[in-house]
């Protein structure tokens, strides 16, 4: 679980009895990098934040990932996109964090897309290496083993590290999407009728 503390957001009361759309979502998590608040999701220079200044895309995210339609990954990256989502935030599933990726990658820029696959490709063939199974498929034991040993530090330029780097990478792009769904925003303590001035610590 990330760690979310003084992380200030607009101060604005919703009216929306739905519940906070992925566009407000968005401007509130912004808001604290603006605020220069400690940024526990991770670096503020990561491709995902610049997603959340397009408030049309935004807009269009909240149709758009409702659907089943890929804008960029194939059918098995998306599965292993959202197989690795649910076991690094549990509840990503319910968010739609995996259509919501996909669909903010295939507005990207190419050097992003590539280093976005990349990182999955990387976590994949672990998983074929310590297993022999993708990671869709091992267990949910296996799947911990597997995370655990690719977030744990190791020697610049090894190999390892290139799967740290690669787990780090896919971690942000999930953890950005989960916090900016209502989903997210509610575990951080937001209700329609309650707006933090910070999000408290989870």
């Amino acid at each position: 679980m990330q760690n979310i503390d003084n992380l200030p957001i607009l101060q604005e009361k919703l009216t929306d009895d739905r519940g906070i759309t992925r566009r407000d979502a968005a401007r509130r998590l912004l808001a604290g990098i603006v605020a220069g608040a400690a940024f526990p999701l991770g670096t503020a220079a990561h491709p995902i934040w610049k997603h959340f200044e397009d408030e049309h895309l935004m807009g269009r995210a909240e149709v758009d990932t409702a659907s089943s339609k890929l804008h960029f990954l194939n059918a098995q990256q998306f599965e292993s996109l959202s197989a690795l989502a649910e076991a690094i935030v549990p509840g990503s599933s319910k968010a739609n964090i995996a259509s919501f990726i996909d669909l903010l990658l295939s507005v990207d820029e190419k050097k992003h897309q590539i280093e976005f696959l990349d990182s999955l490709a990387a976590l994949e063939t672990e998983s074929d290496k310590r297993y022999g199974k993708s990671f869709l498929a091992v267990s949910a034991i296996e799947k911990t083993e597997l995370l655990t040993a690719s977030s744990t530090s190791f020697k610049a330029g090894s190999s390892e590290h290139a799967l740290r780097e690669a787990f780090e990478n896919l971690k942000e792009w999930i953890s950005g999407a989960y916090y900016s769904s209502e989903v997210g925003m509610r575990e951080l303590g937001w209700t329609p009728d309650r707006v933090f001035a910070e999000f408290p610590g989870c």
